[in-house]
């Protein structure tokens, strides 16, 4: 069952983009299970306030992007979720070693720099 959350409608989404490798060989591999998420964790995502969430790819780098009105708040409400924990258990073999994080990241974070809307 996918928990609740309520997100206040009042808080500005913003755009978030972080990047992740994958292990040489896993791309046909993570490519296909993003053909095929599955519908509770697509609903999850959605539910913890998550809009507008692509995974781009170049060989091995992975950015993705969301818009969320806060990525901390928001990704504390998914981590420990038991469909999240099962995804990610189902994606760990894909990854490669984060890059070095900077204090109090989750992942390695981008800083937007240049939007045209």
């Amino acid at each position: 069952m996918v928990a609740m959350y309520e997100i206040a409608e009042t808080a500005p989404l913003r755009r978030f983009a972080f990047l992740l490798r994958l292990r040489t060989g896993a791309e046909d591999a993570y490519d296909a299970a993003h053909r095929a998420v599955w519908p509770e964790m697509l609903a999850l995502l959605k539910q913890a306030g998550i809009t507008e969430y692509s995974i781009f790819r170049r060989d091995t780098l992975i950015v993705l992007t969301l818009r969320c009105s806060d990525f901390e708040s928001t990704w504390t409400r998914i981590e420990n979720d038991p469909v999240n924990l099962r995804w990610q258990a189902a994606m760990k073999p894909f990854f490669a070693e984060m890059e070095e994080l900077q204090a109090g990241e989750r992942f390695p974070m981008m800083e937007e720099v240049f939007y045209l809307a």
